[in-house]
């Protein structure tokens, strides 16, 4: 006799939300507690009935584990970079989760130093993450960050490389990034509201004194805008950047002067974006001033910032968007989007060399990559493509050979590149604008509607999901699954105007866009609605949320990963983190029209009784950036309004937060639990 698995019911606890005169009942809003024994249980009975309904998945997803696994190397290491007279090189040891960080002194020859072995470090924690590494000027002492709870809230801490020794002094609720100032002595750093962690003050730390003692060189007061500090590649300026969605400013130091007082470069002004680079004696912006929505590039003295000072570089140009520059010391590098696809401009300062890299592919990936060392003619770059495995690539901006340093190495045997396919097609937008598709499929496919097929996007922020490689992918592919990228308006992967047609009071064309990507994959037959499914996360999660009100009848199966999706409720909330800095985006829901606009499209808010496909949703309970409770309420109030017998899904992972799992293969396990999921729904389960 077969035993009903019953679905967690929560509690209804009534809770009015008055705005505008407009009155919201939101039963679920006790659920934001973490605190309360209530909550955990519930977020724990749902674990429980994800864990009995996914049960007969169980060796399969271990099976699909073990397949990613090992697909990568373990005993791996990146290619060496030169910086500052040593070579430095992060590895990984087979059967080990986290990164070694070494370096070696003049020569790939010399004895390694090792400067962290994080799993040694991660030792105790069930999440460890470290960043910010951050060598000082005389080689002798390394600043670095850790955070053990995942809730982005990271502790600097500074090792002598000398004697080993890690300082006693920490500095707690930082990005986990730093500077250095010429002397070695001194660092910048930025600190996070202990309440809302933005980032919202620049502190000075002198070595060998209480953090309690750092003195605040700057303090951004307008809480919609985040600060950051950094070093010029030319190592002579420190810089404060301080920014919003849609507005930066900039703040100079002398590198060698580090008590002095910086400086503003340019006045902030609503609308500009811009950022700075030094060479020389002047210093190159990147600017989006004068109606240059696709940016160009100006240089002005570095004594004389004031715009009226300022020469084009580059123009504005109405097809192209000018992405970044990397500064050398005989060479320009810039990076463009034209058309979707990237591209690299390489300009030698004197004049007598432009041209660009040459890519051949429709569905590629290519940029450039971290390139610290000022003084050579050797450019780095990646390039990887849907079918063809990453590779890092050293370019001779004199000569024009290029060195493959290294291209990934998919193990087991069974990947060859020939025996995939990959495309960009053009969906039309229901106001006739085409959106373009990436797509990847096993050699042969034919398209007659039977295949199942996962469609991601993002589509938020200017983001872009460019066409990348994906061992983890294969375990999709080689099962049968075509994977889409939908580059939905609200990314920029069609130019600036791309993203202002995605945001703000035209947001919903973000959801409309996806959607119809999906009816013209239909309408092609490249698969069909009992085979559609969609995926995204965090904001690309408020994508999924928003489709499956609109359209449910498209998909056979969505997984949405740490989804926001409770917008008008966290919006109208100054007191978490993804509120203030996020209304350039999607506007300020105190001022009426946009808490209407908002509401109509909120996921949470727009439920109703209808066929909602089977879902997988996972969040983390300390997750920084949409709090665990918004996945939770939504799944609590899709299992009362749904009419159909699809599953519903949470799955709460109790130790993390953001971005899930901190090891390189736990991570894979989250992955293989999502792709068990959709290959479950499909009936395939070898």
């Amino acid at each position: 006799m077969e035993i009903e698995i019953k679905q967690p019911v929560a509690a209804k606890k009534e809770m009015c939300l008055e705005k505008h005169g407009d009155v919201r009942v939101d039963h679920y809003f006790w659920l934001n507690d973490r605190e309360d024994s209530e909550v955990i249980e519930y977020l724990q009975q749902e674990n429980a009935y994800n864990d009995r309904m996914t049960a007969h998945t169980a060796s399969f997803r271990d099976r699909l584990f073990e397949e990613m696994k090992g697909r990568i190397k373990e005993d791996d290491a990146s290619v060496p970079y030169k910086l500052n007279g040593y070579w430095y090189i992060t590895k990984y040891e087979k059967g080990k989760d986290y990164p070694i960080y070494t370096r070696r002194k003049g020569v790939l020859e010399a004895p390694e130093e090792i400067l962290f072995d994080c799993n040694v470090e991660a030792e105790g924690y069930s999440y460890y993450r470290m960043v910010g590494l951050n060598v000082s000027p005389d080689n002798t002492l390394i600043a670095f960050g850790v955070d053990t709870v995942s809730r982005r809230k990271y502790t600097i801490r500074v090792k002598n490389l000398v004697t080993g020794e890690v300082y006693p002094e920490t500095i707690e609720t930082t990005t986990g990034s730093s500077t250095w100032a010429a002397d070695s002595k001194t660092l910048f750093y930025t600190r996070k509201n202990e309440e809302t962690l933005r980032c919202d003050t620049i502190y000075r730390h002198t070595l060998g004194t209480d953090a309690q003692e750092d003195v605040t060189v700057f303090h951004e007061t307008d809480d919609t805008y985040s600060t950051f500090v950094y070093k010029t590649k030319s190592k002579k300026y420190i810089v404060i950047g301080s920014g919003s969605t849609l507005t930066t400013e900039y703040r100079i130091l002398k590198a060698d002067d580090p008590l002095g007082d910086f400086t503003i470069f340019l006045p902030r002004e609503r609308g500009h974006e811009y950022s700075i680079a030094h060479y020389e004696d002047h210093f190159y912006i990147l600017t989006n001033c004068d109606k240059a929505i696709n940016f160009k590039l100006m240089k002005t003295p570095e004594m004389q910032t004031a715009k009226v000072h300022w020469e084009e570089v580059i123009p504005h140009r109405e097809d192209v968007l000018l992405e970044d520059v990397d500064i050398f010391s005989e060479y320009l590098v810039v990076s463009e989007r034209r058309n979707g696809l990237n591209e690299v401009n390489i300009k030698k300062w004197d004049g007598t060399a432009d041209y660009y890299l040459p890519f051949d592919s429709e569905t590629y990936t290519a940029y450039v990559a971290a390139n610290p060392d000022f003084d050579t003619q050797i450019l780095r770059y990646s390039y990887n493509s849907l079918t063809t495995p990453n590779s890092v690539i050293d370019f001779d901006m004199v000569t024009k050979d290029k060195t493959i340093q290294k291209e990934q190495e998919v193990l087991g045997g069974t990947f060859a590149k020939e025996n995939y396919v990959s495309e960009r097609v053009w969906a039309t937008a229901a106001d006739g604008t085409k959106v373009p598709v990436s797509l990847v499929y096993k050699k042969g496919m034919q398209k007659d509607g039977s295949h199942p097929l996962l469609q991601y996007a993002y589509g938020s922020y200017g983001s872009t999901i460019d066409p990348y490689f994906s061992s983890v992918r294969l375990s999709l592919l080689d099962r049968g699954f075509i994977y889409a990228i939908a580059h939905i308006r609200g990314g920029e992967y069609l130019g600036r105007s791309w993203y202002e047609d995605g945001k703000m009071l035209n947001k919903k064309n973000t959801f409309t866009d996806f959607i119809d990507c999906s009816q013209f994959l239909i309408a092609e037959k490249y698969t069909s609605a009992s085979h559609l499914y969609a995926m995204g996360g965090s904001a690309g999660g408020l994508l999924m949320g928003v489709v499956i009100n609109m359209a449910p009848e498209l998909y056979n199966g969505v997984v949405a990963a740490v989804p926001f999706v409770d917008v008008v409720t966290t919006m109208l909330d100054e007191s978490i983190p993804l509120t203030t800095g996020e209304y350039d985006e999607w506007g300020n829901p105190n001022q009426k029209e946009y808490y209407e606009y908002m509401k109509s499209y909120s996921p949470y808010d727009n439920i109703t009784e209808q066929y909602y496909p089977n879902l997988l949703v996972t969040t983390g309970l300390h997750d920084s950036q949409v709090q665990y409770w918004e996945p939770a309420k939504w799944v609590a109030k899709l299992r009362a309004y749904n009419k159909g017998e699809n599953v519903v899904l949470l799955h709460t992972n109790m130790d993390t937060g953001h971005g899930g799992a901190s090891g390189r293969f736990e991570a894979l396990k989250e992955v293989a639990e999502e792709y068990a999921f959709l290959l479950d729904l499909e009936g395939i389960n070898d």
